[in-house]
């Protein structure tokens, strides 16, 4: 089975490093199982325990299912077809398009109001497939869109084909100190009305280096759960001079793209550069540091490909979750010596220097920086034809990613559906800043506003609902006694 596991996980990853498409939540079927019934079974236990449901060959899916064919040589297919080519950054535009029918459903209502046109939108997140598929949707519901990119998250074919589309782009992966900064002011003095922002850095910056700019802003929406933490401090000082929607905790936002795109994007790009050096995710324990949402996703997939998990935080009520969800749990100096550290907390500082020098590898699972120590002493070691592995010497540890956000370093980002349920939750925030007029401050996504992407979410996955006829759950209920309120 040991073989057939390793087999079934090599598939698998063939398809989400391929299509970058999801696998929670889709559809699996096999074509001839009976020619290898040992990796048969090895398919369907790893894809139950990702979230992917058992569908019937030639069954009607709005996802299309991935169906693994094991008639002669293993393939994997997507909606019973070759898997796509994309060869270059306009071809994956166009498949990211594809797929993402709630950012476009909604991003045509927008288009329909108008309240978009004139404004100027900057956006800052990953620059990738997905994110350029967002400026196109912005451009389109008559807003100018400009783009602005950390050099550590620039694709830079991506970067080139928005240029060529006549779309103002600031992204440069060489850029480093003074000129990273400098760029970066330069984009947030630009005479922007509306900012998406991811990690809350170019929010920061602004109000620190140009708060007259911030002034005038209709408002910003921040992407990550790292940006809204830092954000917090200023809002509670009264400090935050334009109104800012922490988009990140909206449901549609946190409990899938954390939960479920993180979780697979950073895991499978894992298991890609481990198996680059000759290890794998079952050749060492992993250790997940930090058990949010990405960290709870991390921990799951890394169970459903057949690691040994144990869990590291610092929070009682998430220790005690880890436990109940199966996992052994204990300190980072106990658990990481040997073992693939994974930081899932989007904290600085997370992985100790002492902790990292023990450990087999260390990766991080979204990403901040500085979020793993190093030694004063510690030089780095390329591996020879890796570039997005080195090894941290005197002691030897592997850094996946160079301990960057893996799936961004060394992947294509979040899963494309994932994304667009993020994104239709951007496109929300960005049409309430600007018909609320909120006042400065921290604000959430109203009920609503979630609850719409929501829906438009369910009819384009073919979810069906139970009617709500007759029930309701907002009215007070007598109690034991009879008595109402």
């Amino acid at each position: 089975m040991a073989d057939s596991l390793t087999s079934a996980e090599r598939l698998l990853r063939t398809f989400a490093r391929r299509t970058n498409l999801t696998l929670p939540g889709r559809g699996f079927a096999l074509w001839g199982d009976q020619h290898d019934p040992a990796l048969a079974q090895a398919l369907t236990r790893i894809a139950g325990g990702l979230g992917m449901r058992p569908v019937t060959d030639g069954a009607s899916e709005s996802l299309a299912p991935l169906t693994v064919d094991l008639t002669d040589e293993p393939r994997v297919l997507l909606g019973g077809t070759e898997l796509p080519e994309r060869p270059d950054a306009d071809t994956r535009i166009t498949f990211a398009r594809d797929h993402m029918p709630v950012s476009t459903a909604l991003a045509r209502e927008i288009t329909a109001t108008g309240v978009l046109v004139g404004r100027t939108v900057g956006v800052c997140l990953p620059l990738e497939p997905k994110t350029a598929v967002l400026a196109l949707l912005l451009r389109e519901a008559g807003a100018a869109v400009t783009v602005y990119a950390h050099p550590d998250e620039t694709d830079v074919e991506v970067a080139e084909a928005l240029r060529s589309r006549a779309f103002e782009v600031s992204a440069d992966p060489a850029r480093t100190g003074t000129a990273e900064r400098s760029a970066a002011l330069d984009f947030v003095r630009s005479g922007l009305d509306l900012l998406i922002d991811d990690g809350a850095h170019l929010i920061r910056l602004a109000h620190a280096e140009a708060p007259d700019q911030v002034a005038r802003w209709v408002g910003a929406s921040e992407e990550t759960t790292s940006g809204v933490r830092a954000l917090r401090p200023l809002a509670e000082r009264g400090a935050l001079l334009t109104p800012v929607i922490a988009t990140n905790d909206a449901a549609t936002k946190t409990a899938f793209d954390n939960r479920y795109g993180t979780a697979q994007s950073c895991v499978f790009a894992i298991a890609d550069l481990l198996e680059r050096v000759g290890l794998t995710l079952r050749s060492q324990r992993a250790v997940v540091v930090g058990y949010g949402p990405v960290g709870q996703g991390v921990a799951a997939m890394l169970r459903a490909l057949d690691a040994d998990v144990a869990v590291v935080e610092t929070d009682p009520l998430r220790a005690l979750l880890a436990r109940h969800d199966g996992f052994e749990t204990g300190t980072l100096a106990e658990l990481a010596p040997e073992a693939l550290v994974i930081s899932a907390t989007g904290a600085p500082r997370t992985v100790t220097a002492d902790a990292a020098a023990a450990a087999r590898a260390v990766a991080v699972a979204g990403g901040t920086p500085g979020e793993v120590e190093l030694g004063e002493d510690v030089t780095l070691e390329p591996v020879d034809g890796e570039p997005h592995i080195v090894r941290a010497r005197p002691h030897g540890t592997l850094l996946l990613a160079h301990v960057g956000a893996a799936n961004l370093v060394a992947g294509e980002g979040n899963p494309i559906e994932i994304m667009d349920l993020s994104f239709a939750t951007q496109l929300a925030a960005l049409e309430h800043l600007v018909t609320a007029r909120l006042a400065p401050g921290l604000h959430s996504l109203p009920d609503d506003a979630v609850a719409r992407v929501a829906a438009s979410a369910a009819a384009a996955h073919g979810v069906l609902l139970d009617p709500a006829d007759g029930r309701h759950e907002d009215e007070p209920r007598p109690g034991r006694f009879g008595v109402t309120a």
